[in-house]
C-alpha cells in the first residue's frame, strides 16, 4: 500500500481511477506528514522559490504587511465606536494578535513552507479543514490588499490637494456608493504597481519593502513629535462613551490593523535559514507595530475630539494641519504616507501569492499558480491575484472590506492555535526551533502531563472566537456565502484532484496487484524463482521462449532447471534430472 509520506508511483501516463479504498470522510480528514511538507518545499512541478531572506529581510515582511493600515486607514472609523478608549481597542487585538503569535511562531520554525496556516492546518487538522483555512486566508490577504488600496487613494488625494490644488474627481476616487464614486482608479493603480515590483523577484521586492517601512516609521513618529504639542486633556472625557460594547466592536474592526505579522511565515521557502528566523522576525514585527499603533492612537485622540474622527479619510494629516495651522506638515505626513501604505500592498500581495501557490502544489487549486520563471517567481499566479484585488478595489467599499477581513483573519487564527495543540499531542518528540513560553512546564490533569503554555493557543482560539461573535450580522452572512462558495469549490475540484487523492488512488492500484508481481508472473519467473529456491541456484537470467508461450507450470520451471545444472550444486543436479527434457532422455538410451 502506498503510504501518504512516500512520493507517487510512476502512471505511465494512464489516468488513475478514483480512489476506493478509503472512505468519504477518510479523506476529507487525510493529512499530509509535516516531514512531507518541508521536503516538498519549493519542488513543485511548476518549478521551485529561492531562498534569498535573512531575519531582517523577513521582519521588514511583516512589518510592512501591519504597520500603517489600522493607523492610517482604519483609525477613522473605530475612534467614533469606542472615543479615546480606542488605546484600548488596540490593546484588546493586540493581546489577541499576540497568543496567535506565539502559535505561528512555533509552527513557522516547526513547518517552514510557503502554505502558512494553510499548510499548517493540512499537517495536523485534515485536508478539509486546510482547505478552509486556506480559503479563509484567500479572504484575509485579497480584502487587505483592496481595503489598504482604497487607504492609499485618501491619502494620494490629500497629496495632491495640499502640493498642487488638484484633486482626483469622486468618480474616480471612491468606489460605486461612495460619495458619488463609480472607479477607484488610484486602487487600482498601486496595485498594479506593487505586483511590478513582486514580478521583479523576492529578493528585488524585499529591498523596496524595507525602504518603505524605513519611511513609515519616519513618518509616525514625526506625527506624533508634532501632534502631542497639541494635546488637551479635555478630549480624553469621557473616556469609554459607548462603554465595553463599543471597545471590543472597535478591537475587532482594529484587528485589521494586526493582519501581516504573519506574512512572514509565508516566507518559508525563501528564508535562507527559515527555523531560526521565521520565529524571531514574527515577534519582532509584533512588538514593533504594537508600540508604534498605542502610541500614535494616544496622541491623536488627545489632539483632536473623538468625534471629529467620524468620516474622516485621512485622520492623522488632518490632525497635523490643525495643530501646526499649516499645511506643510499634512502635506508631509500624507507624502509618508503614499510611500509607506504602498509597502502594506506590497507585501501582503506576495503573501497572497505564496498561499496559492502552496494550496496548487498540493492540488487543490490550478496547476497555474504554482508554475515560476527563471527568477523564482510565480508569474500567472501574481498576475491573477494582481488583477483580481485591483479590482476589488475599485468597487467595494471600505468599511465592509475592513469587516469581511477581521473575521477571515480570526477564524483562521483560531485553526492555528488549534494546530499547535492537535501536533503537541499528536508529534511530542518532534523538534521544534521555537515554542510558546512555559512550555518546559507540565501540569497533571488526571494521568496526562499537560504543557502549561499551551494555555497561550486556548486563550488565542477563545480570543479569536470572542471577537468574531462581536462583528455585525452582515458581516457573517458575507462570511457564510464566502465559505459556502469555497466548499463548493473543494467538492467539484479540489477533493479528488489532490496529491493525496491521486496517490491514494496509485495506492490502490498497486495494493490490488504490484507492478512487479504481475511482470514476473507474464515471464515464469515466479515460478522459475520456486524452482530454484528448491534447488539453491540462481534464477535464470533469460527465460527460454518455449518456457514463455507454455502456461503450464511444468514449462515455467525449464529455464530454472536448466540454470541449476549449470552451477555444479548437487540439488541442482538433482532436480535437473526430474525436470530434463525428453530429447535427452533419448540421447542417453542410444549411447548406453
Amino acid at each position: 500500500m502506498l503510504d501518504q509520506g512516500t512520493a507517487p508511483p510512476a502512471t505511465g501516463g494512464k489516468q488513475l481511477p478514483p480512489l476506493q479504498s478509503t472512505g468519504f470522510g477518510a479523506r476529507l480528514m487525510r493529512r499530509k506528514p509535516v516531514e512531507r511538507l518541508v521536503a516538498e518545499g519549493g519542488q513543485g512541478e511548476g518549478g521551485s522559490l529561492r531562498r534569498s531572506l535573512g531575519m531582517w529581510q523577513l521582519t521588514m515582511i511583516s512589518i510592512g504587511a501591519t504597520l500603517g493600515t489600522g493607523i492610517f486607514v482604519v483609525l477613522g472609523e473605530a475612534v467614533p465606536d469606542a472615543g479615546p478608549a480606542v488605546v484600548i481597542s488596540f490593546v484588546l487585538a493586540g493581546i489577541t494578535a499576540l497568543f496567535s503569535a506565539l502559535s505561528y511562531a512555533e509552527l513557522a520554525g516547526t513547518i517552514p513552507v510557503s502554505g502558512s496556516s494553510y499548510s499548517y492546518a493540512y499537517a495536523t487538522l485534515g485536508e478539509i479543514i486546510a482547505w478552509v483555512c486556506g480559503w479563509c486566508l484567500i479572504l484575509e490577504y485579497g480584502v487587505s490588499v483592496a481595503a489598504v488600496a482604497v487607504g492609499w487613494g485618501q491619502y494620494l488625494n490629500e497629496l495632491l490637494e495640499g502640493t498642487i490644488g488638484v484633486t482626483i474627481p469622486a468618480a474616480l476616487a471612491n468606489p460605486p456608493g461612495a460619495d458619488g464614486g463609480i472607479f477607484n482608479l488610484p486602487a487600482l493603480l498601486v496595485v498594479l504597481l506593487c505586483m511590478a515590483f513582486l514580478i521583479g523577484g523576492a529578493k528585488e521586492s524585499a529591498r523596496a519593502n524595507t525602504i518603505m517601512v524605513g519611511v513609515k516609521i519616519v513618518a509616525l513618529l514625526l506625527f506624533c513629535a508634532v501632534a502631542f504639542m497639541g494635546i488637551r486633556a479635555g478630549n480624553y472625557a469621557p473616556f469609554m462613551p459607548l462603554g465595553l460594547g463599543g471597545v471590543s466592536a472597535a478591537g475587532a474592526t482594529l484587528f485589521f490593523s494586526y493582519i501581516g505579522f504573519d506574512a512572514a511565515s509565508t516566507a518559508g521557502e525563501e528564508a535562507k535559514n527559515p527555523k531560526k528566523d521565521l520565529p524571531k522576525a514574527i515577534m519582532l514585527s509584533l512588538l514593533i507595530v504594537t508600540v508604534l499603533y498605542v502610541l500614535v492612537a494616544a496622541v491623536a485622540v488627545g489632539a483632536m475630539p473623538w468625534g471629529d474622527f467620524e468620516g474622516s479619510e485621512a485622520a492623522l494629516a488632518g490632525i497635523m494641519k490643525d495643530v501646526t495651522g499649516q499645511s506643510f506638515w499634512a502635506v508631509l505626513l500624507a507624502a509618508g504616507a503614499v510611500i509607506a501604505i504602498a509597502s502594506v500592498v506590497l507585501t501582503v500581495l506576495y503573501g497572497q501569492t505564496r498561499i496559492l501557490f502552496a494550496m496548487s502544489r498540493d492540488g487543490l487549486v490550478p496547476k497555474t499558480f504554482a508554475k515560476v520563471n527563471g527568477k523564482g517567481v510565480p508569474m500567472a499566479n501574481t498576475i491573477i491575484v494582481s488583477l483580481f484585488c485591483g479590482v476589488l478595489a475599485a468597487a467595494v467599499p471600505l468599511g465592509q472590506l475592513a469587516d469581511a477581513t477581521s473575521i477571515g483573519t480570526l477564524f483562521a487564527f483560531a485553526l492555528v492555535n488549534i494546530a499547535v495543540i492537535v501536533l503537541r499531542f499528536t508529534r511530542p518528540d518532534m523538534h521544534r526551533s521555537f515554542q510558546v513560553p512555559l512550555s518546559g512546564v507540565r501540569i497533571r490533569i488526571g494521568a496526562a502531563r499537560i504543557p502549561l503554555g499551551l494555555i497561550f493557543p486556548v486563550l488565542g482560539f477563545a480570543m479569536c472566537l470572542y471577537m468574531m461573535l462581536s462583528l455585525d450580522v452582515i458581516t457573517w452572512q458575507v462570511f457564510g456565502g464566502w465559505m459556502l462558495v469555497g466548499l463548493l469549490i473543494y467538492f467539484f475540484y479540489g477533493m479528488r484532484r489532490s496529491r493525496l487523492a491521486v496517490e491514494g488512488a496509485a495506492g490502490a492500484v498497486l495494493t490490488k496487484e504490484p507492478v512487479a508481481a504481475k511482470a514476473g508472473t507474464k515471464a515464469g519467473a515466479k515460478p522459475a524463482a520456486k524452482s530454484v529456491a528448491k534447488a539453491g541456484a540462481k534464477p535464470a537470467a533469460k527465460p527460454a521462449p518455449k518456457a514463455e508461450a507454455e502456461p503450464a507450470p511444468k514449462a515455467q520451471a525449464k529455464p530454472a532447471a536448466k540454470t541449476g545444472a549449470k552451477t555444479g550444486a548437487a540439488t541442482a543436479k538433482k532436480a535437473a534430472g526430474k525436470n530434463r527434457p525428453k530429447p535427452r532422455k533419448k540421447a542417453r538410451g542410444k549411447k548406453k
